[in-house]
């Protein structure tokens, strides 16, 4: 059954990537897997906001990607935080996350920017830092 169900997701996944066809299916795959992460790493359950979306995306992917979290985004479509948002938004059109009356793009255009939270604040060491961390 779960094996169906995952089998589900993935042709969902595809099936909005080409719908819309300015992603990659992988850019829909993790944005989903960030929501999870974020939801798990907040601690409560349910909702997150787009800024607390924003920053699980970036510690996801630092741990993923580390310093080539850039380059894999870019080779997926996505170039701004706001990318994230329009995933998001497509996501919730086609059913598969759920959204607020609160919730708006306009929420992933105050991000951060990729170079300096993926390559010039890279850690070295292998430790995650939180963007306020950064001098």
């Amino acid at each position: 059954m779960y094996a169906d169900m995952a089998a589900d997701l993935e042709t969902a996944l595809l099936d909005v990537a080409q719908k819309y066809g300015r992603y990659k299916p992988n850019a829909y795959r993790f944005t989903l897997d960030a929501v999870h992460f974020t939801v798990k790493g907040v601690g409560h359950s349910g909702h997150v906001s787009g800024v607390e979306l924003l920053e699980g995306i970036r510690r996801l992917a630092l741990e993923r990607f580390g310093p080539m979290a850039k380059t894999v985004f870019e080779q997926w479509g996505i170039a701004i935080t706001e990318d994230f948002g329009h995933i998001v938004f497509q996501l919730v059109d086609e059913g598969l996350l759920g959204k607020t009356e609160q919730d708006k793009l306009s929420d992933f255009a105050r991000g951060y920017d990729f170079n300096e939270a993926f390559v010039q604040n890279f850690d070295w060491l292998g430790r995650i830092t939180d963007s306020s961390d950064a001098t």
